[in-house]
């Protein structure tokens, strides 16, 4: 009589399977509320305010899914990772190359994220330009779960939820970027004062001779 598989031994890796998905939607979610604001294709009474609210919470809870995907691994008795293999990029046996992107894009997603509270301290406009890397934490999230994950196989409803997003992302930070150049441009270009009209010096009055 063979020995009936433990549900339990796959609870670690399902719950695994399950926060990464969460992440990534909620990485997604966030990147694209983020981009909406700043283009301000969505416009309107309290739009601006319930759209930064949206995309903070959205980015929050991304970064807690992010962690419980990697915590959770540590309890799976078959790939058994270590901290090392969740922590260190690239030092996993399995799928090292899309694991280690995984990783540093989660280190990237976390320090992006927590420079939001630090705006002040380093500046609105360096933050403005170290917020544009959230994009790139994106496309390492996209390659991560589409490369490591066992679950997006093509044509399957996993992988058209994470690709389906990425048309529209890329169209709103293109027009994101190119706002952002035309804005510099008109910052960079010298304000043109119309010159003073050149005024005649008087001419002197003839003198009359006194009679």
């Amino acid at each position: 009589m063979t020995n009936a598989p433990n549900p339990a031994e796959h609870a670690w890796w399902l719950a695994s399977r399950a926060s990464g998905i969460v992440a990534m939607l909620l990485i997604t979610a966030s990147v694209f509320i983020g981009l909406t604001l700043s283009t301000r294709v969505m416009k309107g009474p309290g739009v601006s305010r319930w759209l930064v609210t949206a995309h903070e919470q959205a980015a929050l809870a991304g970064l807690v899914s992010i962690a419980i995907h990697g915590v959770t691994l540590l309890g799976d008795p078959f790939l058994n990772p270590g901290v090392t293999g969740i922590a260190v990029p690239f030092a996993g046996a399995y799928k090292t190359l899309y694991v280690g992107i995984g990783i540093l894009g989660g280190y990237l997603a976390a320090l992006l994220g927590l420079t939001f509270y630090a705006k002040k301290r380093i500046g609105v406009a360096r933050w403005k330009k170290l917020h544009r890397l959230t994009i790139v934490a994106y496309a390492m999230s996209v390659i991560h779960t589409v490369g490591a994950g066992t679950d997006f196989q093509p044509g399957s409803w996993p992988m058209l939820a994470v690709v389906a997003p990425v048309g529209p992302i890329a169209v709103l930070f293109v027009q994101r970027m190119l706002a952002g150049r035309a804005a510099a441009r008109r910052d960079e270009k010298p304000s043109v004062h119309p010159s003073p009209v050149p005024r005649h010096p008087s001419r002197p009055q003839p003198a009359h001779a006194e009679a």
